[in-house]
């Protein structure tokens, strides 16, 4: 009998070991389309009234560790979910995706199989509070490219220095509001009633643009859009808001997109600035 060249055994013998790395150990593997889980993870089926969930969301939050922990992960075509590798700790679960709102939390520990009831939204307003800031931007009117350069307070209201739309939405976005502010969460495309009652919105966000510790800051910034017309265009798109427009529906994740595991950690509180992420 032939024998083979002691390299080529080793090589064999390597290639093996690959394979059986690469599968994983029997503890994480799926066996019939169930979730295998490790003592560290958290796994299970989310379901619906027409069956599978895929994707959605899958949220675990403790408090029981120094700073508030959380881990997300997405559901496959199946509606299956893993979170791995998860501290020793008592966690909160449920459910969260585009047309559902956030499923009752259960409580659960690592190493344990949790299955989890989706629920569907019961409305479009109730649905679109999950969706995107930038959805919720996009409802609000700019002034048209025909509108500038601008024409001051006796002409459009658009201030003249501003020159162009695309100088308008930088002003709007990372070169001014958007830079401190998630402009589109519910504090801001709502008037809150903490603020106080106004005649109209305009009034109401001229007194909300003077708010906070940089509120003169905002208020001077607010006179390079064209004061009167910033007002009226916040105010229009809270406005409408309020009336009951919503942005469209987002697609769920797809793909490559499920395949991730998202960690976050808390570390402000409700007095912390924002600047002080820098520190």
């Amino acid at each position: 009998m032939r024998r083979l060249p002691l390299a080529c055994v080793f090589v064999a013998m390597f290639a093996v070991v690959l394979l059986l790395a690469s599968r994983g150990p029997m503890s994480a593997r799926q066996a019939g389309g169930a979730v295998s889980i490790d003592n560290d993870d958290l796994g299970g089926t989310v379901t619906g009234p027409k069956g599978p969930e895929a994707g959605v969301w899958v949220i675990a939050e403790t408090t029981d560790l120094p700073t508030k922990f959380v881990k997300i992960v997405v559901t496959d075509d199946r509606g299956r979910y893993l979170i791995p590798d998860l501290p020793k700790a008592s966690y909160s679960v449920w459910v969260r995706g585009y047309g559902l709102v956030d499923s009752p939390k259960t409580q659960s520990v690592p190493g344990k199989v949790v299955d989890l009831k989706a629920v569907v939204a019961p409305n479009p307003r109730a649905a679109a509070q999950y969706y995107p800031g930038g959805y919720w931007l996009s409802l609000m009117k700019v002034p048209d490219k025909s509108e500038f350069p601008g024409t001051g307070d006796a002409g459009n209201g658009i201030a003249t220095g501003m020159r162009t739309q695309a100088q308008w939405l930088r002003s709007l976005k990372s070169g001014g509001c958007t830079a401190c502010h998630a402009m589109s969460s519910p504090g801001m495309r709502e008037i809150p009633k903490a603020l106080g009652s106004f005649p109209n919105s305009v009034a109401a966000w001229e007194r909300r643009i003077q708010s906070g510790q940089a509120g003169a800051q905002m208020s001077n910034g607010l006179n390079a859009f064209g004061r009167r017309r910033a007002l009226e265009m916040f105010a229009d798109w809270t406005d409408r808001i309020a009336g009951g427009e919503v942005p469209p529906a987002p697609p769920r994740p797809r793909g490559i997109e499920r395949n991730i595991v998202i960690t976050q950690w808390d570390w402000a509180d409700p007095k912390a600035y924002l600047h002080d992420s820098v520190s």
